[in-house]
């Protein structure tokens, strides 16, 4: 009896194999968990040295148009003046999501609605393709061929932000395509066989019935592209002219943060003002990324209701 009761209740070897998958997943959760709370201590403990330490107004510093941190005025105080570059950001970010919007769904309707095997066969390795090229790639060909196109069109130099705008359209427009794609494939098949059924033509069932079920992955998958733009450094960096000046139009040359960020901060003695300033910088783009991720969960909860 004592052995029946003690293989009973000895633990089996299935239970010891599910203890240790638990416990390798707690673990891998709890990395990645310290790793994100580490990037964050580390780029608002140097980004914060700006205002703490240096003793810069965080308003200057966010509404200054004048970018010299190595420089100073009549009362000792550094220019350090950010909305140039803040400007530039929002500006490239939303004029390359204005414009891969309706191309990409566009493409992603032809892909499910119109055509789908020819979709699947022809634009479905094009999206792939355009979304392995690297960043450098897409720069080079801005600098060569759309730069060149910009100034005889319409004058100036060439860069500013429509080049760096037209440049991460091309770059953000798989992503958002192949999200889109997925979001028109999960909408129930009853939808369109119940508005065809009541008489609607194949358009009014994609743009009433479709594209409006569909309509909160869409907008996660704009504001997913949305994020990428406003982080991508090496090819709007290129384009983009990298003035810190506040943009006069579309064609003036002008910097976003990732371009500052990249041209400055290996040329700057850690500690220094000049350094500190650009890890401010880095933590505006930080919160603009938790800000991005707020709103796509927000749409998607809104979307599950």
């Amino acid at each position: 009896m004592d052995e029946i009761r003690e293989s009973l209740l000895k633990e089996s070897k299935a239970a010891r194999r599910d203890k240790f998958g638990r416990a390798i997943s707690f673990s891998a959760l709890l990395l990645i968990v310290v790793v994100v709370v580490s990037i964050f201590y580390f780029v608002a403990s140097k980004g914060l040295a700006t205002f703490f330490v240096n003793k810069v107004n965080i308003w200057d510093f966010l509404t200054g148009t004048k970018w010299a941190p190595g420089q100073v005025d009549a009362h000792g105080k550094a220019f350090v003046g950010a909305a140039p570059m803040i400007t530039g950001s929002f500006l490239v970010t939303f004029l390359s999501a204005l414009i891969a919007t309706p191309f990409a769904i566009g493409t992603a309707v032809f892909m499910t609605e119109i055509s789908p095997k020819r979709g699947a066969k022809i634009l479905g390795p094009v999206t792939e393709l355009l979304v392995g090229i690297p960043s450098v790639v897409y720069g080079f060909i801005g600098v060569s061929v759309l730069v060149p196109f910009m100034r005889a069109t319409f004058g100036g130099s060439g860069f500013g932000i429509l080049s760096g705008s037209m440049v991460l359209f091309v770059m953000i427009l798989p992503t958002v395509t192949s999200m889109t794609v997925d979001t028109l494939k999960a909408v129930p098949r009853h939808y369109r066989e119940s508005a065809l059924a009541l008489g609607a033509t194949r358009w009014q069932m994609i743009y009433k019935v479709i594209l409006r079920g569909a309509t909160p992955g869409i907008l996660t998958a704009v504001v997913f592209g949305m994020a990428r733009a406003f982080g991508e450094a090496l090819a709007v960096q290129m384009v983009v002219g990298n003035a810190a000046l506040m943009p006069q139009n579309l064609t003036s040359p002008a910097a976003t943060l990732t371009s500052v960020l990249t041209q400055g901060i290996g040329n700057t003695v850690m500690g220094s003002l000049e350094n500190n300033a650009l890890w401010s910088l880095a933590l505006i783009l930080l919160l603009m990324s938790l800000v991005f991720n707020t709103v796509i969960r927000a749409i998607a909860k809104k979307g599950a209701m």
